[in-house]
């Protein structure tokens, strides 16, 4: 069962990239931090015009700055979500036509679930070598 995880939102926030590009931002508030998608690119990405979206980190100091790149978007196989992995936080999703009704809609923001980790399969288990031989050598 899929866990609420946060929100994201168009706030009409613009924020500054590393090469003094100032762009329009949707933000995404996931497990108490604080990230950023361009428009332009997540508008790309969910008319399959781009396959993968960067997500990045938002700071706000006198402005709001795009930071490090620490994850990346696709819509799902299905076609119905947006799947975003973060690096360091594991797997997410929203739904498409909430999204779509937050960035062309009326909608202020759409909620984002948390994936839950998939257990190893037992067929893989059965797989693990018993045996290992250890190789040594001299430096």
């Amino acid at each position: 069962m899929m866990q609420k995880a946060g929100y994201i939102q168009r706030t009409g926030c613009r924020a500054i990239d590393s090469e003094g590009r100032l762009h329009e931002v949707v933000e995404l508030y996931i497990m108490g931090a604080r990230y950023a998608i361009r428009l332009g690119d997540l508008s790309r990405g969910i008319s399959g015009r781009q396959v993968v979206i960067q997500v990045e980190v938002l700071a706000h100091e006198w402005n709001y700055y795009l930071g490090t790149i620490c994850g990346l978007a696709q819509v799902s196989g299905s076609g119905k979500a947006l799947n975003i992995e973060l690096f360091e936080a594991g797997n997410f999703t929203v739904s498409l036509l909430a999204l779509r009704l937050v960035i062309y809609g009326p909608e202020r923001h759409a909620t984002i679930a948390r994936i839950p980790e998939q257990p190893a399969s037992a067929v893989w288990k059965e797989r693990r070598i018993t045996s290992q031989q250890q190789i040594s050598a001299l430096v």
